[in-house]
Parts: structure tokens; C-alpha cells; sequence
């Protein structure tokens, strides 16, 4: 446990240190390795496949979805901290969604944008409610 605080420690120091030589404003900071943290809200509701949010990490909550058994779904965020040079990692959860069999199949950044399509993998049942897209983005 002892060693686990130390290492804790030992990164928030690295995190504030590179931080303040680094930082390009209030509202981002940004410690060495190029990842970026930034504050304010950072949560969104998508309505027909589409949704904003400015953020280098956030979720995205879909509208109920009741895609297919086979067929996939397109989420389109609008992101004006994203380049389509940058690298994006996602995951997700079932929101209210109880059926098929959802992943992610494709994280597309842009310019000003990330799309991901979520496919159904399931043999026959259908989604059925929300799901919840959590990202992060990493400059390049």
C-alpha cells in the first residue's frame, strides 16, 4: 500500500510539474506524454446519431437505439478539439439497453469531429435502449 501511495504521489507531482510548464490555458492542462485533461462538463445526448461535445475526453449517452440483430449504428461528434491525426480510445456500457450483442466496430477521428460505429453483433435480438460512448483523446 505504502508503494502505492509513493507511485500516486510520485505522478501527481509529474502531472502538476509538467502542467504548469506546459499549460495552454485554464481549462486544459497538459502533462508530459501529450495526453490532456481538461474540466467542465463533459457529458452529451446524442439525437439522430449525432452530438456535440468540446472535450479531449467525455460520454456520450445515445438516443434509444433499436438497432438490428447484424446492422450498426453511426455516432458522429462534433469535436472541435479533435485532428484527424489525433489517436482516439473508446469504450462503452449499456445505458438502458438490455439486448443484442453491441461493440465497437470503427473510431474514425477528423477534423472537428469523431465518428464511431457500434455494431449489433447479435444472432437475432435487437438493441433496445441507450448505450454510453466513453473517450478519450490523445494529440498527435
Amino acid at each position: 500500500m505504502f508503494r502505492t501511495i509513493l507511485g500516486a504521489l510520485a505522478l501527481l507531482t509529474l502531472a502538476v510539474v509538467g502542467a504548469s510548464a506546459q499549460s495552454t490555458g485554464p481549462a486544459i492542462l497538459r502533462p508530459p506524454g501529450g495526453i490532456a485533461l481538461d474540466s467542465g462538463t463533459k457529458t452529451a445526448a446524442a439525437a439522430a446519431g449525432a452530438a456535440t461535445l468540446n472535450k479531449l475526453s467525455g460520454k456520450i449517452t445515445t438516443e434509444a437505439l433499436t438497432t438490428a440483430a447484424g446492422a450498426t449504428y453511426t455516432l458522429t461528434v462534433t469535436n472541435s478539439t479533435v485532428a484527424a491525426a489525433d489517436i482516439v480510445l473508446a469504450s462503452f456500457t449499456n445505458g438502458t439497453n438490455s439486448a443484442g450483442s453491441p461493440h465497437i466496430q470503427r473510431i474514425t477521428p477528423g477534423a472537428g469531429s469523431i465518428t464511431f460505429t457500434l455494431r449489433n453483433s447479435d444472432a437475432a435480438a435487437a438493441l433496445n435502449g441507450t448505450l454510453v460512448v466513453s473517450f478519450v483523446v490523445i494529440k498527435n
